[in-house]
């Protein structure tokens, strides 16, 4: 005897797609999704508003969580975060934007790798202190920068924070996507051990290291080869 599944409640998914394509307020479009796939279910006002409120209540203090941080980071940007962050590494004569992205990637690897993945991030350390620092370094060594300089110093410390934290939490015994592979390979017949995933994700993590920071070595070149050694009489505010 065959079960017949109601596939109404996909309506939600629909309304999520049409309210993005029609660039409206995410959590308007979030709530009418779920308020259509609760309606589409066939579950009564009554559950609808008591299940709304039950999520609520259960994840009231997420949004605290999650904006907190962005304000106090935004308060110190605008006492000055960026600006002592460029002037501090200006004042280090032996930093290159090479030398400084490689020691964060390197330092984001093993943290990540320890598990410690918030302590980088675009929010909380690319913007308000990575990027500043890159910048006052090139400015540094090559006087004024240009927009298109700056922007594609800002890519590269975004990419570099990905790289550090994507290889480096592979490492991670503890992380979701070693625990998944663990699992999927146990319903397959396969025993491996969360462990041994995570020792082999050592050798990946050494190569996506050597690989990028050799990307980052030619950044420096690069820079040395387009602008070449600021001149002794150029202005060194930022």
């Amino acid at each position: 005897m065959q079960t017949i599944v109601n596939l109404w409640p996909l309506l939600g998914v629909a309304v999520i797609i049409l309210g993005f394509l029609l660039r409206f307020n995410p959590l308007l479009v979030v709530a009418a999704a779920a308020v259509t796939t609760c309606i589409s279910a066939g579950l009564p006002v009554r559950g609808i508003l008591a299940t709304i409120g039950t999520g609520f209540v259960k994840t009231r203090n997420l949004p605290l969580i999650i904006l907190l941080p962005l304000v106090v980071i935004g308060l110190l940007e605008r006492h000055g975060l960026r600006e002592h962050a460029q002037a501090w590494i200006a004042r280090i004569r032996s930093a290159t934007v090479g030398r400084l992205l490689i020691i964060y990637l390197f330092v984001r690897e093993i943290t990540a790798a320890l598990g410690l993945t918030g302590l980088g991030g675009h929010p909380q350390m690319v913007r308000p202190l990575l990027a500043p620092m890159v910048e006052g370094a090139a400015h540094s060594r090559y006087g004024k920068i240009s927009d298109a300089l700056r922007y594609r110093l800002r890519a590269f410390s975004a990419a570099t924070d990905n790289v550090g934290l994507f290889f480096g939490e592979d490492i991670f015994v503890a992380f979701g996507a070693i625990v998944l592979m663990a699992t999927f390979l146990r319903e397959a017949g396969i025993e491996v051990a969360p462990l041994s995933i995570a020792l082999w994700g050592i050798p990946t993590a050494i190569c996506a290291f050597i690989i990028h920071a050799f990307r980052l070595y030619r950044l420096d070149r690069k820079l040395e080869r387009e602008f070449g050694p600021r001149p002794d009489s150029a202005d060194h505010n930022v």
